[in-house]
C-alpha cells in the first residue's frame, strides 16, 4: 500500500472513530429511562466480553497475559480503569439529564488540560502560544461560571479525568485493545456485584423492562470498543497533528446534537464561552502546523 493510501485509510479510520464518539450521545439517550450507574455497569461487563472475544480472535492472548502478570502495568491500568469508569458514568449521566453541551465543552477543553498536566507533572514547558491558548480557555470557563452562576464542573471533571487517563495510558506500553480489556477486568467485579444487587432487589432494568433495552445494554460493549479499535488503527497511520485536528469532530457533532436535536439552550454566554475555547484550539492547531512544516524543512 502506498504512503498516500496508508495515510488516507488512517484518516478514514480515525475520523470514523471520532464521528462515532460524536453521535454516541444519541445511543445513550435511548436508555434515558435506565439509571446511569446501571448503564455503566453493563457497559463494563459487555465491553469485557466483546474485547476478550476480539483478543482471542486476533490471537493476542499472550499480550493480555503479559499485561495481567506485570505488576506495574496492572497497577497503572487499575488506576486508569477507575478513571475511565468515572468518566463514563459522568458522561452518560450528563447526556441523559440534558447536559450534552457541557460534555462537548469538556472534550474541547481536554487538549488544553493535557498541556497543563504535561507542564505540572512531566516538567514540560509551554510555549507562548500554548500559554495564550490556556489563558483563553480559562477566560471561557470563567465566563461560563459567571454567566450561569456555577462552575462548569461537568466539563472540567470530564476533561480532567480523561486528561489523567491519557497521561497514565501514555506511559503504559500496551495496545489499546489489551489495555481496555485489562481495565474492564479490573472493573468487572464491581460491576457484577452491583448488577447482582439490582437483580436480588428486583430493581434492575435488564431482562425486566423490554427487549429493546436489553439489546441496547448489550450493545454498550461494542459501542465502547469498536471506535477505540478504529482509532488505534488510524493513529498508527497518520501524523499526530492530523489527529489533533480530527479530535474536534466529536465535540463539534455533540454540540450540534445538543442544540438541534435536544433543544439545549445556546445563549450569548455560550457563544462567548465556546468562542474563547475555539480561539484557543485554533491557536494550538496553528502552532502544531507551523512546527510540523518547520520539522519537515
Amino acid at each position: 500500500m502506498s504512503d498516500k493510501k496508508t495515510h488516507d485509510h488512517g484518516v478514514a479510520y480515525a475520523a470514523a472513530a471520532f464521528v462515532i464518539w460524536g453521535i454516541v450521545p444519541i445511543f445513550w439517550k435511548f436508555m434515558a429511562h435506565v439509571p446511569a450507574v446501571e448503564i455503566v455497569m453493563h457497559r463494563i461487563v459487555w465491553t469485557l466480553i466483546f474485547t476478550t472475544a476480539t483478543i482471542v480472535a486476533l490471537g493476542k492472548w499472550p499480550l493480555l497475559k503479559a499485561a495481567l502478570t506485570t505488576p506495574r502495568t496492572l497497577q497503572a491500568l487499575t488506576v486508569s480503569g477507575l478513571l475511565i469508569g468515572m468518566n463514563w458514568g459522568l458522561f452518560i449521566w450528563a447526556v441523559n439529564v440534558g447536559r450534552i453541551e457541557e460534555t462537548s465543552l469538556g472534550y474541547y477543553i481536554n487538549p488544553l488540560v493535557n498541556f497543563l498536566l504535561g507542564t505540572l507533572l512531566l516538567g514540560e514547558r509551554l510555549s507562548r502560544v500554548q500559554l495564550a491558548a490556556v489563558g483563553l480557555a480559562t477566560a471561557g470557563v470563567l465566563n461560563q461560571a459567571i454567566a450561569v452562576g456555577l462552575v462548569p464542573w461537568v466539563s472540567l471533571t470530564l476533561a480532567g479525568s480523561f486528561g489523567f487517563y491519557g497521561l497514565i495510558r501514555k506511559h503504559v506500553a500496551v495496545e489499546s485493545l489489551v489495555g481496555l480489556t485489562v481495565e474492564a477486568i479490573v472493573l468487572t467485579p464491581i460491576a457484577l456485584g452491583y448488577l447482582a444487587y439490582l437483580g436480588a432487589t428486583g430493581t434492575g432494568m435488564f431482562l425486566a423492562h423490554d427487549r429493546t433495552t436489553d439489546v441496547l445494554l448489550v450493545l454498550a460493549g461494542p459501542i465502547t470498543a469498536l471506535p477505540l479499535l478504529m482509532f488505534a488503527v488510524g493513529v498508527r497511520r497518520v501524523k499526530l497533528s492530523t489527529i489533533g485536528f480530527l479530535q474536534y469532530i466529536a465535540p463539534s457533532i455533540a454540540l450540534v446534537i445538543a442544540v438541534v436535536m435536544y433543544d439545549e439552550p445556546f445563549t450569548s454566554a455560550h457563544v462567548v464561552t465556546f468562542g474563547f475555547i475555539w480561539a484557543a484550539l485554533a491557536l494550538i492547531s496553528w502552532e502544531a502546523m507551523r512546527r510540523e512544516r518547520y520539522s519537515a524543512a
